[in-house]
């Protein structure tokens, strides 16, 4: 479908759609992984969630912003670390350029983290649903996991829930998230992801 022709049906379905949000339950510690990219929020959400207890562990990834030259995993370890996190409590890969490396890169992390006993929780935006898919499709003993989403800002606006049809950068990333998940799962190449009891499912 072109992305101009969206009605608001349709905008609301797709909403619901790349919406990943599914925090943990409250109180309960988790294996934090960072999503590459060149704004600091996730950052900020890790370290705030360290030092309530609930972050032990802390997995960034990211290789080179193609935008900025910036390495998105050392810029989120120097961040955590600006912001009180233990070098010691950090993992990062730097060397993924798309989603599917984020994890693919990750996975000694992460498999680090289900045998301590912690489930994984995404730290992505909001409507990035690929990083579901990525975690499900490449690492299929996750069990439950979660995702704590935030909203990035694009030509200096907020991509929101209810303002990315409003947005130009906003809506081509939505859609495109929309359209490329939808076909990956039809064609075989991602799992299935499910938000059951608020949590995701593979």
């Amino acid at each position: 479908m072109n992305s101009e022709d969206l009605g608001s049906e349709r905008i609301g379905e797709i909403t619901a759609f790349v919406d990943i949000e599914a925090p943990p339950p409250v109180g309960l510690p988790v294996a934090l992984l960072v999503f590459g990219t060149n704004q600091a929020k996730p950052a900020e959400i890790a370290a705030e969630r360290y030092h309530q207890g609930l972050a032990p562990l802390i997995i960034a990834t990211g290789g080179v912003n193609r935008h900025n030259g910036v390495v998105e995993a050392r810029e989120f370890r120097r961040l955590l670390m600006e912001r009180g996190v233990p070098d010691a409590v950090i993992r990062y890969e730097d060397q993924s350029v798309n989603t599917w490396q984020n994890v693919e890169l990750a996975l000694p992390y992460l498999r680090e983290a289900l045998e301590s006993g912690l489930r994984i929780t995404a730290i992505g935006k909001w409507y990035h649903r690929r990083t579901l898919h990525s975690l499900a499709t490449l690492l299929p003993e996750i069990g439950p996991f979660y995702a704590i989403s935030w909203e990035p800002v694009y030509a200096g606006k907020v991509v929101t829930r209810s303002d990315w049809p409003s947005i130009p950068e906003g809506k081509r990333r939505v859609v495109r998230e929309w359209e490329e998940v939808s076909r990956r799962v039809d064609d075989g190449s991602f799992r299935e992801a499910d938000r059951i009891d608020g949590a995701w499912h593979c």
